[in-house]
């Protein structure tokens, strides 16, 4: 092999591995776990920071009542009055397994919020982030 050949090789090769060098290690974004409390934890922060801290008069007569640390395997979240925490819920929110399988029902998914509701849930559940 003429030199001038080898040294282009040679050239080509260190330009490669300085370029490989530069990259860079950033991890790369992992998709939202699919698994039921995940899931739940997700649609939680969602509906606490969106409906209820964010002081959205739609949810001004309602309480959120997250019941995360089921040992059934069904994490859940409930609304209730405001004024009468122990009342029967007006909507619950859970999901099990895994994949999780997301069931939302009650009384207020039939008033006007409850489409919101819906769409937020299954916006949350899928890892996006933020309020409609």
């Amino acid at each position: 092999m003429p030199y001038g050949r080898f040294l282009a090789l040679a050239l080509a090769t260190a330009s490669l591995i300085l370029v490989a060098g530069c990259q860079s290690n950033r991890p790369t974004a992992s998709p939202a776990s699919s698994a039921a409390l995940p899931t739940m934890e997700r649609i939680a922060l969602g509906a606490s920071g969106c409906w209820f801290k964010s002081g959205d008069p739609a949810f001004k007569a309602y309480r959120l009542a997250p019941e995360l640390n089921s040992f059934s395997g069904r994490p859940r979240i409930l609304i209730v009055p405001a004024r009468s925490p122990e009342a029967r819920p007006l909507a619950v929110i859970q999901a099990e397994g895994q994949p999780a399988r997301l069931e939302a029902f009650g009384p207020l998914f039939s008033e006007s919020v409850g489409t919101r509701m819906s769409a937020d849930v299954r916006r949350w559940a899928a890892g996006n982030q933020g309020c409609s």
